[in-house]
């Protein structure tokens, strides 16, 4: 019965002390009261150290790499060091090594990697001073395994254990396996401190191999327990919203459960600048003067804390904060295209929110943010005004419509007839500015009386304003083209042929004959037939019925002789057809003649004026036979050729 009292008793202490290291929480965990996040990086190191200047208070009992970092880019076992991503440059093992952020995704937040090795043993501690004592408390810690999934490796396994400045172990817990999934982790152990304002957090290593075992560290927090605090306004709404300049007085209340005997309170305002306390807002419900304020945000949370503590700030309980919205009043902006012609359309525009309503003359509304009016009448002129709204704040602005009078264009001329070469002056008005198109034989197309000097026909729009409302009108000016004579090439006949004189005449309405009217079959003709004699010059004359001009032209007919070439002469010293002569080969000075025997040999040439062959070659007579000539007068004629027969 002694033996079954004590091992009661033994069983008893046991249960009690696990209880006393795990009470649970009756409130709620509030926000960190410590935050250990392992500093920030840059933009271009890749490690980082010493550790105490990233991470104060944090200490670590594997072999820690500073900056540049290991040469081969990657950790040994039992190496440590501060990085922004576990896949550092040059990584040899990229399968073991695998890029992430930070917890929070910042991609230059910094984390603790570490290489762990197979003994179980503290690789890591962080100190936190200041606590409160006699707190439940929660720490908490993110763990990555840096591994691929692929890499199949040994996962971390590590003990969480909280000690006191003496060493006493206030609790502990296993993380169990932290899977190669590329994902953060959160592990927590709950704790009472008891008297001591100073605790540390232990990491022991419960993987018991090299292989593997490779993770990062980041975002070390302790939370202190104590009552749910759930805040409100008097609307019971986590959320207000105002419009600037027209703000309202409200009344903060929060919903609090049971954890402070001899509870005190104190509200507290965040503008921008970090939280600050109210002045005189010391009780569960507060009345907050809101009159007048700017647009903003505006936050507001409650601590509470047991009375001597509310000024200690690891020792009180601080609320989730609520907070009211301040919006601007838009800018609002109303515009109009301009000044409007009856019957164009009018355009309005707004900006600066988003929803608008807009009124105007002549009954005109509308909740478009750029309405058209179209066919606009003088009864639309006047001031349109729009209520511009964005987050159910409003606005107004104001523009006036100008409605313009059409205007009439007036030109000097609606027709025009010109000779091509001559210019006419056009002129318009009825506005304040012109322009004119084509523009093409325009003085200026920019000015009311241009002078035109088209070169064809042209008809010519000008567009008439008064600097908003345009009118068009039309000008033609017709062009009568000028009278141009073309008597045609030079040409060559032999007397008595007749040869068609090829004239030619281009323009608008004219008349035309030629000079002299000698050996012409009709000289009123545009092709007549001449027979001259004798070389002739001829004018074929051109003139406009229309006033335009006159034109000539000229052509010369050369008139050669007609060439016979005897076919017999008898050499025999008669005087009688003694020679072969040509009688028109006088009349071409550069003439080539060559006689030839049967056998092709040359007996005769004559080259320039013409001489009469004798029948003989190089003095001597020539045998009677027939003999074969070629003539050549001039690039007018042909080459003649034939035969001559030599008798004696």
């Amino acid at each position: 019965m002694h033996s079954l009292s004590k091992a009661l008793f033994f069983i008893y202490i046991l249960l009690f002390a696990n209880f006393a290291k795990a009470q649970l929480c009756s409130g709620t965990f509030g926000q960190p009261l410590i935050s250990q996040t392992f500093g920030q990086g840059n933009n271009t190191d890749s490690w980082y150290g010493p550790l105490a200047q990233y991470a104060p208070g944090a200490s670590t009992f594997t072999e820690f790499i500073g900056p540049p970092g290991p040469s081969n880019s990657a950790l040994r076992a039992n190496q440590s060091g501060l990085v922004k991503t576990p896949a550092t440059p040059g990584n040899p093992f990229p399968i073991y090594w695998q890029p992430h952020a930070d917890h929070t995704g910042d991609p230059n937040g910094l984390m603790l990697l570490i290489d762990g090795i197979a003994t179980r043993t503290v690789f890591f501690e962080q100190r936190m001073d200041n606590l409160c004592p006699n707190t439940i408390l929660r720490l908490s810690i993110w763990v990555l395994n840096a591994n691929s999934p692929a890499a199949n490796a040994q996962t971390p396994n590590m003990i969480l254990r909280i000690t006191d400045p003496n060493g006493n172990v206030l609790n502990e817990k296993p993380t169990g396996s932290v899977h190669a999934d590329l994902t953060w982790h959160q592990y927590f152990v709950d704790f009472t401190n008891g008297n001591s304002s100073t605790i540390t957090l232990q990491l022991i290593n419960s993987t018991l191999t090299n292989s593997g075992n490779d993770f990062a560290l980041d975002d070390i927090t302790v939370q202190a327990c104590g009552p749910a605090i759930a805040p409100f306004f008097n609307t019971n709404a986590s959320l207000l919203n105002m419009c600037e300049g027209n703000t309202s007085n409200f009344i903060l209340d929060a919903n609090i459960t049971a954890g402070y005997t001899n509870a005190v309170y104190q509200w507290q305002e965040n503008t921008g600048s970090g939280w600050a306390d109210i002045v005189g807002k010391t009780t569960k419900q507060a009345a907050i003067d809101f009159s007048d304020r700017i647009a903003g945000t505006y936050q507001y949370r409650l601590i509470t804390a047991m009375n001597g503590n509310i000024d200690r700030t690891y020792c009180r309980a601080v609320s989730e904060p609520i907070k009211v919205t301040v919006n601007p009043l838009p800018t609002a902006i109303a515009e109009n295209s301009g000044p409007v012609c009856i019957g164009n359309n009018i355009q309005l525009n707004a900006s600066g929110g988003t929803s608008y309503s807009w009124t105007g003359p002549n009954q005109f509304s509308s909740t478009d943010k750029s309405p058209s009016i179209p066919n606009a009448t003088k009864a639309m002129e006047g001031i349109y005004t729009v209520q511009v709204t964005a987050n159910g704040c409003t606005s107004p602005a104001t523009t006036t419509v100008e409605i313009l009078e059409p205007i009439i264009p007036i030109t000097n001329i609606q027709n025009a007839t010109i000779c091509k070469g001559k210019s006419v002056q056009l002129e318009a008005s009825g506005g304040s500015t012109y322009l004119w198109h084509p523009s093409k034989g325009l003085s200026d197309p920019q000015i009311a009386n241009p002078i035109a000097s088209p070169t064809e026909t042209t008809t010519y729009t000008v567009q008439v304003s008064n600097g908003k409302c345009p009118a068009e009108a039309e000008i033609t000016v017709n062009v009568n083209k000028n009278v141009m004579a073309d008597a045609g090439a030079d040409q060559t006949i032999v007397t008595g042929q007749p040869i068609i004189l090829n004239g030619k005449v281009s323009g608008d309405d004219f008349t035309y004959f030629w000079t002299p009217s000698d050996y012409l079959d009709d000289p009123t003709k545009l092709n007549p037939i001449a027979t001259p004699t004798e070389d002739i010059t001829y004018t074929l004359h051109a003139s406009s019925n229309l006033g335009c001009n006159s034109s000539s032209d000229e052509v010369f007919i050369k008139v050669y002789p007609k060439v016979v070439i005897p076919n017999t002469f008898t050499p025999n010293g008669d005087n009688v057809n003694d020679t072969w002569n040509i009688p028109a080969i006088t009349s071409f000075p550069n003439s080539i003649v060559k006689v030839t025997n049967r056998y092709g040999q040359l007996v005769y040439q004559s080259t320039g004026n013409f001489k009469g062959w004798d029948g003989k070659m190089d003095g001597k007579d020539l045998p009677p036979a027939i003999y074969y000539y070629s003539i050549y007068l001039n690039k007018d004629f042909k080459t003649y050729t034939g035969w001559v027969m030599l008798m004696r």
